[in-house]
Formats: structure tokens, C-alpha cells, sequence
């Protein structure tokens, strides 16, 4: 009873870091950090859109923790020394095999070109889809230098 407690609880703390890793910022959704944060903003109109795949960045971070997780809960399998570092091996190796699937998943995102009234034309990508925007459509361009947004 007690090891199906520390597996449990394994469980949900893994499905936590592992949702935590996951940052997703549409147009209308900002990062903690984000907030209070100057940013400059110029208006233009949409010349051209298309829609793309947006691909986690694989960092390492999920499968390292689904290894670290895994090694964990498999070491508690077994009543011996050999069953123990068996089950953290093995539970390693399907931890990280998990957390690598995980962070590989892939959203649907939009770039946007767009010509700025001071006659730059840039193109910016970001969560959504082609129907949120129409070509010629007025739009805000704001960025911090960094993450760059499109709004209407």
C-alpha cells in the first residue's frame, strides 16, 4: 500500500514538472516575466499568412526528469538489492523514454507577414491559425525584443 502511495505520488509530481516545461504564448497570453515588461508597438497590415507546425524545443529537461522519476519509482520494485537497482534501471530508462515524447509534441501555430507603416516587412510566428487574421487586415505589432506578437 505504501510503495502504490509512492508511485502515485511519483506520478503526479512527474505530469507537473513535465506540464510546467510546457510554455505556449498566443497573442493574448503573457509569461509572468512578460508583465511590466516596456515593449514597442507599431500597426501594419497583413500581406500574407500560412500555417505551421510549432515544435516543442527539446531541451533535455523532461527527459531528465522522466529518468530521474522513473529510477525512482522502479528502485522501490523488488525486496533485494539486484531487484531494486534492476527496477531503477529499467524504470529510468522508460522514465526518459517518456519525458523525451512528451517534450517532442507539436501545436499548430501561423506566421503572419506583415508590411509596418514605416515600409519594413517582417514575419512573425505564433500559436493560432490562418483564419484568426485576413490578409489586409490592420494589425498591432508589438515586441519586447525578444517574443514578438501580432494582434488585431
Amino acid at each position: 500500500m505504501k510503495r502504490e502511495m509512492i508511485h502515485a505520488t511519483l506520478i503526479a509530481l512527474g505530469l507537473a514538472l513535465a506540464a510546467g516545461c510546457a510554455t505556449h504564448t498566443t497573442p493574448s497570453t503573457f509569461n509572468r516575466s512578460e508583465v511590466g515588461a516596456a515593449r514597442t508597438v507599431e500597426w501594419g497590415t497583413v500581406r500574407g499568412l500560412r500555417d505551421v507546425a510549432i515544435q516543442n524545443d527539446s531541451r533535455g529537461i523532461a527527459t531528465a526528469t522522466g529518468a530521474a522519476l522513473g529510477g525512482i519509482a522502479g528502485s522501490t520494485i523488488g525486496s533485494g538489492t539486484r531487484a531494486n537497482t534492476a527496477g531503477a534501471v529499467a524504470g529510468a530508462v522508460a522514465g526518459g523514454a517518456a519525458g523525451n515524447a512528451m517534450a517532442r509534441g507539436s501545436r499548430a501555430g501561423v506566421e503572419i507577414t506583415v508590411e509596418l507603416d514605416s515600409g519594413r516587412t517582417i514575419a512573425v510566428t505564433q500559436d493560432g491559425t490562418s483564419r484568426d487574421y485576413r490578409v489586409g487586415d490592420r494589425v498591432q505589432v508589438s515586441s519586447d525584443g525578444t517574443t514578438t506578437r501580432v494582434t488585431r
